[in-house]
Parts: C-alpha cells; structure tokens; sequence
C-alpha cells in the first residue's frame, strides 16, 4: 500500500506541475474549472496524497488519485489541443 500511495504522490505532483504551467486562457476557452481552482484542487490532492503515506489512510490517497485522474485523463487533453500542442 506503500508503494501505491507514493505513486499517487508522484502522479499528483506531475499533474500539479502540468496545471502550472498551461495558460490561464486556456482554461476558460475549454469550459473546464479555472487554473486557479485546478491548482487548489490538485494542491489539496498532494496534501491528501501525504495523508495517505503518513497517515495510512487509504480513502485520502484515493481521493487524490481520482483528482490528478480527472486532470490528467480529461483536462490535460483538451488544454493541449487548445494551445495546438498536440
């Protein structure tokens, strides 16, 4: 479960990293949450994820899962084809 829960950090910490470092504008013209929000979101998701290792609560690390998830898996794509990187 360890091992499971710093993945979940390594991934909350690229998705955060990622969000950072899209243009705000980019956001908005997606219909998706604003930067800020998203950053709060995956900030809270990093913070869960620390839970999850120190704390061994497996319900925090689950929930910072499904948030890097839904960026990295939905937003991400579609912030990318908005900036015509892909």
């Amino acid at each position: 479960m360890f091992a499971l829960s710093v993945a979940v950090l390594i991934t909350a910490v690229a998705a955060f990293g990622n969000a950072a470092t899209q243009r705000p504008d980019a956001y908005t013209a997606t219909g998706k949450l604003t930067k800020p929000t998203w950053l709060a979101i995956l900030g809270g998701a990093i913070l869960l994820a620390v839970l999850g290792i120190y704390g061994g609560s497996v319900f925090a690390a689950a929930i910072a899962a499904a948030a890097a998830g839904v960026y990295l898996a939905d937003v991400r794509p579609k912030l990318l084809e908005i900036q015509g990187k892909r």
